[in-house]
């Protein structure tokens, strides 16, 4: 990798530290956890009490091939937010790891609540 890209990963994963030494997951109130890559987007629900990933989601879930990434994006919110329901869960807290809350991100963020999650 050039220095340009190694230091734009870096900055992000400091800012995702930042932020997750103020966010916090519980068994009632886990974390939204989103990893973004260039092709795929993952998501997961997180005890960080128990260290724990409670519910999972990511993109190749989604039969969908013509969509665009956001719009698989906000199927995938979709889907997290279905699956936690079905295991009683309501409240999230959001925790977008250090990238910028626009784009697939954003779009997770609108079908979580879509699909009722409440963050």
């Amino acid at each position: 990798m050039a220095n340009k890209e190694i230091a734009k990963k870096q900055n992000r994963q400091r800012r995702a530290r930042r932020v997750r030494a103020k966010v916090f997951g519980t068994a009632k109130k886990p974390r939204l956890n989103v990893f973004r890559s260039l092709k795929h987007v993952f998501v997961q629900l997180i005890d960080d009490q128990k260290g724990k990933t409670l519910v999972s989601a990511k993109d190749t879930e989604i039969k969908d091939a013509k969509a665009k990434k956001a719009e698989i994006a906000f199927k995938v919110g979709e889907l997290v937010a279905s699956k936690a329901k079905k295991l009683g869960i309501e409240h999230v807290t959001f925790d977008k790891s250090g990238y910028r809350y626009h784009g697939r991100i954003k779009a997770i963020a609108d079908g979580a609540r879509k699909g009722g999650l409440i963050f």
